[in-house]
């Protein structure tokens, strides 16, 4: 398990890879569920602070696997078998998931331990993967030793959290560090040793695929709202907007993604994907967050909800302007450049959020709130067909040259 050539011809993410991605939509799907349960009874701040938790062990781990992969991967049979016990992990994460939803939405001591569990079968198998890397490969053993280090303590600190029995609240200072460290330590590893070998259009296309597995939770969410619409009055116009405004909504956003070409400045600056790996978590985090948000108004459809069409509106709309405010943020950092056309179409996209709101205050049915909600990551693509990429094509001729 020696560095793989960063500049490997025709690199592509492996079927192993692929199959490890299937774990994270259990995990996906059971955060966005508790999270429109607690949304659609009021409970907002909760809900927030249970899903930004939840969804951080997520997406945090699918990182951690993932660059480490684009680096050192083997695929024999000591990889194939760690990359099983991680996915393992996954899943006993995924069944801890309601537990932190209830105990952060009541008060109670944080309930995180069989998510914790998860994440200790987890990183039993990547601190095995680490030490294979430190005894096979000089080169990067400073790096993957330290890396190693930094999250056995931040894994021994998430296990002392279990038998301190305090809230989410009174844990703050000590997540806090806990972040600090998790979030620190392929930083401070790659300052004490050589930067990993990892291949720039391997990881880029790894978090296209992520991203198109996350969006698989708003095409469920979709369907869920479609269900309920149908299930109460029968198909309608408001059932067929639904469909429209969901699949516009998914294809806009998947759209705007996919028409920078993240690898070729990866693989130019490699110092700038720090800005683009932990800015992808942001945009995992949201996208998921719409199909939360489509689940509320599944619930509100089907008058299971204690709230109304406005607040359904919003949890769809908030996360679609933090996913484009974030998309546009990586891009600048990638290009190390604020295109002020960008910031055109951000506030278009903020128009159109804001007129689904206005249309819900005024009565109008979810499904064509939804439709103008679908306009935002519209707005991008339309200006990207029509003026942007000129706007990218001197951007790339002046990263790339």
């Amino acid at each position: 398990m020696t560095g793989r050539d960063p500049d490997e011809p025709r690199r592509t993410a492996t079927p192993l890879e692929l199959l490890f991605d299937l774990t994270f939509v259990a995990a996906f799907a059971q955060a966005a569920d508790q999270a429109a349960h607690l949304l659609a009874e009021g409970h907002f701040g909760s809900a927030a602070v249970a899903f930004v938790f939840v969804t951080f062990a997520v997406c945090w781990s699918w990182v951690n696997f993932s660059w480490f992969a684009s680096a050192f991967d083997t695929d024999d049979w000591f990889c194939r078998l760690t990359t099983m016990v991680q996915m393992i992990g996954v899943l006993v994460l995924a069944l801890g998931v309601p537990a932190v939803f209830e105990s952060i939405d009541s008060g109670a001591p944080l309930d995180n331990g069989v998510l914790v569990a998860g994440y200790i079968v987890m990183r039993v198998a990547v601190i095995a993967q680490l030490l294979r890397v430190a005894v096979q490969d000089p080169r990067h053993r400073r790096f993957v030793l330290a890396f190693a280090a930094s999250i056995a303590v931040a894994q021994v600190g998430w296990t002392v959290v279990l038998f301190l029995h305090l809230t989410i609240g009174q844990l703050l200072p000590i997540l806090v560090v806990l972040y600090v460290i998790e979030l620190g330590a392929p930083v401070l590893s790659a300052r004490l040793g050589r930067f990993p070998p990892w291949h720039a259009h391997h990881i880029a296309e790894r978090y296209g695929l992520f991203v198109i597995i996350t969006l698989g939770e708003v095409i469920l969410g979709t369907i869920a709202t479609v269900a309920a619409v149908v299930g109460r009055v029968g198909w309608s116009a408001e059932a067929v907007l639904v469909v429209v405004a969901g699949t516009g909504l998914v294809f806009g956003v998947w759209w705007s993604y996919f028409v920078v070409p993240m690898g070729d400045i990866l693989h130019r600056h490699r110092r700038r994907a720090w800005v683009w790996g932990y800015g992808g978590i942001v945009i995992f985090a949201s996208i998921a967050a719409m199909g939360a948000g489509l689940h509320v108004a599944g619930f509100v459809a089907g008058g299971e909800a204690t709230i109304g069409v406005v607040q359904a509106v919003l949890t769809v709309a908030v996360p679609v302007l933090v996913t484009l405010v974030a998309y546009f943020a990586i891009y600048a950092g990638l290009v190390r450049a604020v295109d002020p056309f960008h910031l055109v179409l951000v506030g278009c996209a903020v128009v159109a959020l804001a007129g689904a709101v206005v249309l819900a205050v005024l009565g109008a049915g979810f499904g064509a709130c939804l439709i103008l909600v679908m306009l935002a990551p519209a707005i991008v693509v339309i200006g990207y067909e029509t003026v942007g990429h000129r706007h990218m094509a001197a951007a790339m001729e002046r990263v790339l040259r």
